[in-house]
């Protein structure tokens, strides 16, 4: 399949960037994301049907700021600026950036001002989102101000002649209003893009790639019986079949009977050849007095390669592993090089080895969550499995805050059964994009039986997202709550004291650690 319709999102280091690509596929179009360093001769060969200039976290005066090739906006190729994108478009064409006595940040009401394509039919007075420190002051020359707010005197800017676009504020993230609408415009009647980019056509294309770069060859699937490792290895499946061999590997840091849940799904439902690997043992000496989150990552990463590399030793002709990568995962452990912030390191990105033998496939490297599971829904595979809950690569032992060993392991597993069989009776499961449980490296006093207990504290954490990029806290209700922590209590040996965590992404993480 050839995709016609590609929108190019430019990426200065904006943590909004993979949102721009999101709204976009959203839409049905194809969109990717490319650093902004990239080469106007790339550009011209993807022959990309508009152009998105990300925002960015710096000044486009600063020393080490991000700069666009101006030869860019050259190309008659329609262009969207977006916050720090608009004040490379207004510096080229000598408008006037000068740096904001406050930076602005939140919500602010747009009045427009001129009716251009890109907010036609935006409703007037309605809410954006700006994040900002630098604004225009001096509009570029042949420009119209198109919207402005209280703060910001030009807040969107047009060269219909040119076919460029600016806004300064976001319309990728939920809080504008119109945001959808202005895409939808910026897609359709400024870039006249077809929606020719869905699931189906995603599968289609990853199934020719794939046959393509393995050649015949045997490939071994990292199966860890997660939502995106299970789609991957039916997809792989249906590209390259007999040669597709799935390594399961239980490495002690499982929810409560997965392994053998996994296997049997994969038995019902999927003629996969599974091979099962019991490491539980291995990985845990391993973590032995290892505190540190990254450092357990880092750990789990080198291990899960060398028990894949043992298994693949045992063939003639594996070259390949695939893996299950999101892209969210990949925008996390992101170097800051990349203009970005490094959060964490994902044990199936960063937490590789460098000298690895095995060559990684990674078909949803540049998905979300939910493009996976519309994927996995298309390939046959149930939906209840599709639609549980993300479950981190290194397991509980990032949920094991402190050392990890097989006993608080254990707890933590009857923990979260409990949990996560309370959110099935109350029917909310579905209602919530993550739940698990927290094991605390700490212990409180209690009371049980009138006697004196000093036990673990249990944190419960639930999140609503959509991309995992950002989340809201869950807000149960009290009755719930109330019957999850007396459950734990008191079938859960070791434990005195359940807690809630209410904290939102940003500025906390989904996990713990």
């Amino acid at each position: 399949m050839n995709i016609h319709n590609t929108i190019i999102v430019l990426d200065f280091g904006s943590q909004y960037t993979q949102l721009i690509a999101r709204r976009i596929r959203e839409q049905n179009v194809h969109s990717i994301i490319l650093p902004s360093s990239i080469s106007v001769q790339e550009i011209i060969e993807m022959n990309p049907k508009g152009i998105i200039l990300s925002g960015g976290p710096t000044s486009v005066y600063d020393n080490n700021a991000p700069q666009l090739n101006e030869a860019i906006l050259e190309l008659n190729i329609p262009i969207l600026g977006i916050c720090y994108g608009m004040q490379l478009i207004a510096k080229h064409f000598n408008g006037k950036v000068v740096p904001a006595e406050k930076r602005e940040y939140g919500k602010a009401n747009i009045e427009i001002t001129n009716k251009s394509l890109l907010i036609n039919n935006v409703e007037n007075n309605s809410v954006v989102w700006m994040s900002h420190g630098d604004y225009i002051t001096e509009l570029p020359k042949d420009f119209s101000v198109d919207a402005k707010t209280e703060n910001s005197p030009i807040c969107a800017i047009s060269n219909a002649n040119k076919n460029i676009y600016a806004l300064q504020f976001h319309p990728e993230v939920a809080h504008t209003k119109e945001g959808k609408k202005i895409i939808k415009n910026f897609l359709f009647d400024v870039c006249k893009c077809q929606p020719d980019w869905t699931p189906a056509n995603f599968i289609e294309e990853a199934i020719t790639n794939i046959k393509e770069k393995t050649k015949n060859r045997k490939v071994l699937c990292a199966l860890s019986g997660g939502v995106d490792s299970s789609v991957a290895a039916v997809l792989m499946q249906k590209a390259i079949g007999e040669n597709l061999i799935c390594v399961h590997v239980d490495n002690g840091l499982m929810r409560k009977n997965e392994s053998k849940n996994v296997i049997e799904m994969f038995e019902k439902n999927f003629n996969l050849k599974i091979i099962h690997i019991d490491a539980g043992e291995l990985f845990l000496s391993r973590l032995k007095n290892v505190i540190e989150p990254e450092e357990k990552r880092k750990i789990i990463g080198n291990t899960f390669i060398e028990v894949f590399e043992n298994e693949a030793k045992k063939f003639d002709d594996v070259e390949y592993l695939v893996q299950g990568t999101l892209y969210p995962d990949v925008i996390e452990s992101a170097s800051a090089g990349s203009g970005s912030h490094k959060i964490k390191t994902h044990h199936n990105v960063g937490g590789l080895p460098e000298k690895m033998n095995l060559k990684l496939i990674e078909p949803f490297r540049e998905l979300f969550k939910d493009e996976v599971r519309q994927i996995g829904e298309l390939l046959g595979i149930p939906h209840e499995f599709v639609h549980r809950h993300p479950f981190p690569g290194p397991g509980l032992a990032v949920r094991v805050l402190g050392e990890v060993t097989k006993e608080r392991c254990d707890l933590l597993r009857d923990v979260d059964q409990i949990f996560i069989d309370s959110l099935h009776k109350f029917d909310i499961y579905y209602k919530i994009w993550q739940a698990f449980a927290v094991l605390l490296p700490i212990q409180t006093v209690g009371v049980m039986g009138d006697a004196r207990t000093y036990e673990s504290v249990i944190a419960l954490r639930a999140v609503n997202s959509t991309d995992g990029m950002t989340a809201d806290w869950y807000k149960f209700e009290n009755e719930f709550l109330e019957y999850v922590s007396n459950k734990i209590i008191r079938n859960v040996t070791g434990v005195n004291r359940v807690v809630y965590d209410i904290s939102s992404k940003p500025p906390s993480t989904i996990e713990w650690e």
